[in-house]
């Protein structure tokens, strides 16, 4: 599923996210017009798949008698070709982005497609509308260039697997530029709707919940065609199909949660959200000492770590101090501790809303608050969690207009 979402920075080996789905960067490739590109481990398991039906499929009935390494040795490099469409797909969403003055800071390929990582939302409904629509066009015009490829092959005397492995990544791009223009979230139509319902309402919220509306009605169907596929037709490709639905019918509800949040974190600042004044784990603490004087007996699931002068350097949670084995009782706080990033230090002011987007930290910390140089404050998922609901509470006691 292409679609360029705003995130947090993406280094080689840090996470990256779909508007709730949460992917690692395992590996660097190198920068394209200096923007940093990276695929997700998964991309193994479509690389792998696509080269077994080019190599199984598709060749020996394009061109039948030859030997399986011939087979093969097409089979491969025709998957790193489609690999390489789908980096244009994801290079067009970045290209268009930068073009209207969005800033991309990576391109990440996995299983399902593709992510561009935006620094912002576009601004405008014919932002959205234009960065959407690049991608799926790109992949039609790619389709194309590959079968002309296939027929100037095939009039020059290629051999038949040559031919057949440049026309099936052509349809294969077509197809995928056509699926993805099916109007609903997190594919590239369901932006082209939210864009198309933004331009004629004037209300990017409004299209936001179609888009994600259908999206999950679009997966329910496609899960409901796989079962039906592999129950009453015994077709395994319906296993593929109920991958999709699902995928799709998950991702549009995250879509949903995170809208939720981003409207219920809007004008509130840290300090309104924070746990004030957290009990703290001094790195040098041993851990037996630690737990039986603070955690054994604090309300909190989670502890800032900090230096000899107060600096914040790690956090421990209540879920790793418990298994500790015995024998580590002696050892330092900071031993069982998870490293703390620059990216997860807040200041009060700051706004809750870029918290809202990150993968929380030992799976609870989304901020240590700081205030001259000494923690004064932690943000946890369950604080976040916390005041969507009472947004949506406030949201139901609201008097309505008549």
């Amino acid at each position: 599923m292409d679609v360029p979402r705003p995130a947090a920075r993406a280094e080689s080996g840090a996470w990256v996210t779909i508007e709730g789905v949460a992917m690692k960067q395992n590996l660097r490739l190198g920068h394209v017009a200096g923007i940093p590109v990276g695929v997700n481990w998964s991309v193994v398991v479509i690389l792998v798949l696509i080269a077994d039906i080019v190599a199984v499929n598709v060749l020996p009935r394009a061109d039948a008698g030859r030997s399986a390494s011939v087979y093969w040795a097409i089979a491969i490099p025709t998957a790193l070709l489609f690999l390489a469409s789908l980096l244009a797909h994801e290079g067009a969403h970045a290209a268009v982005a930068r073009r209207r003055g969005l800033g991309v800071r990576s391109i990440t390929l996995w299983m399902l497609g593709g992510v561009a990582q935006l620094d912002s939302e576009p601004k405008t409904a014919r932002t959205d509308l234009a960065v959407a629509a690049a991608g799926p066009l790109t992949s039609l015009a790619v389709g194309g260039v590959l079968f002309g490829a296939a027929e100037g092959a095939s009039s020059a005397g290629a051999p038949g697997v040559i031919v057949a492995a440049l026309a099936w990544t052509g349809a294969t791009n077509g197809f995928l530029a056509v699926f993805n223009l099916l109007p609903g979230a997190p594919l590239d139509g369901g932006r082209i709707l939210r864009a198309l319902v933004w331009m004629r309402c004037g209300d990017r919220s409004r299209g936001d919940r179609v888009a994600t509306a259908a999206g999950q009605v679009m997966g329910a169907a496609l899960a409901g065609a796989g079962v039906a596929q592999l129950i009453f037709l015994s077709q395994t490709g319906g296993l593929w199909l109920m991958l999709i639905g699902w995928f799709l019918m998950w991702t549009a509800g995250a879509e949903a949660r995170s809208r939720a949040t981003q409207e219920a974190a809007a004008g509130v600042r840290v300090r309104d959200l924070m746990v004030p004044e957290p009990e703290c784990a001094p790195s040098w603490q041993p851990i037996g000492e630690f737990i039986a004087s603070v955690a054994a007996r604090s309300r909190q699931s989670a502890f800032p770590v900090t230096g000899f002068g107060g600096e914040p350097c790690g956090v421990v949670t209540l879920a790793r101090l418990t298994r500790v084995p015995p024998g580590r009782a002696g050892d330092r706080i900071d031993s069982v501790a998870v490293a703390l990033p620059a990216d997860y230090l807040a200041a009060p002011e700051d706004p809750v809303a870029p918290l809202a987007g990150r993968l929380p930290l030992a799976g609870t910390v989304l901020a240590v608050v700081v205030a001259d140089h000494r923690v004064v404050g932690m943000v946890t998922a369950e604080d976040l969690g916390r005041l969507v609901q009472q947004s949506r509470l406030r949201a139901k006691c609201a008097p309505r207009p008549d």
